[in-house]
């Protein structure tokens, strides 16, 4: 498998709930930083792929551990888990980075984004370009509850 891409990702204040722990609702913000990073990362157009049409058909999230708001980022490990003719999935685990917190993993999540046409709203099937780039990134599936 090849190593995840390690994207820092950084909370906002604003993240923070009434308990004082990043909201459960912003975790969902933490993935999308992390995924238009990647775009950036892993295809040579980067964020104009976003413009072919990219849209989330699936979220699931397993919270480990209660995440306090601080200066430094979080980061968010992102690899390709699934590839299909017109949809792949994303897997997640946001941690603290080398050298920062206590190393803990606060959640395990997954992602599905299926490919679309804006242009005609359907879904478009997946280039040989495409597939191929995403395929250096695939790995095992998000180590979900679910699926131990």
């Amino acid at each position: 498998m090849p190593e995840p891409t390690e994207i820092l990702v950084p909370l906002r204040w604003s993240d923070m709930d009434a308990y004082g722990h990043v909201n459960n609702v912003q975790f969902v913000r933490l993935l999308e930083d992390a995924r238009v990073a990647m775009l950036v990362r892993w295809f040579p157009d980067g964020l104009s792929r976003l413009d072919r049409g990219i849209v989330v058909a699936r979220h699931e999230i397993d919270y480990l551990a209660p995440l306090e708001y601080r200066p430094e980022p979080v980061a968010v490990d992102i690899w390709v888990s699934r590839l299909g003719g017109a949809s792949y999935d994303l897997a997640y685990v946001i941690r603290d980075p080398e050298g920062v917190g206590p190393g803990r993993r606060y959640a395990v999540a997954e992602t599905t984004l299926a490919l679309f046409d804006l242009e005609t709203s359907t879904p478009r099937r997946m280039g040989a370009e495409e597939r191929a780039l995403l395929a250096t990134h695939l790995g095992e599936p998000a180590p979900l509850r679910r699926s131990r």
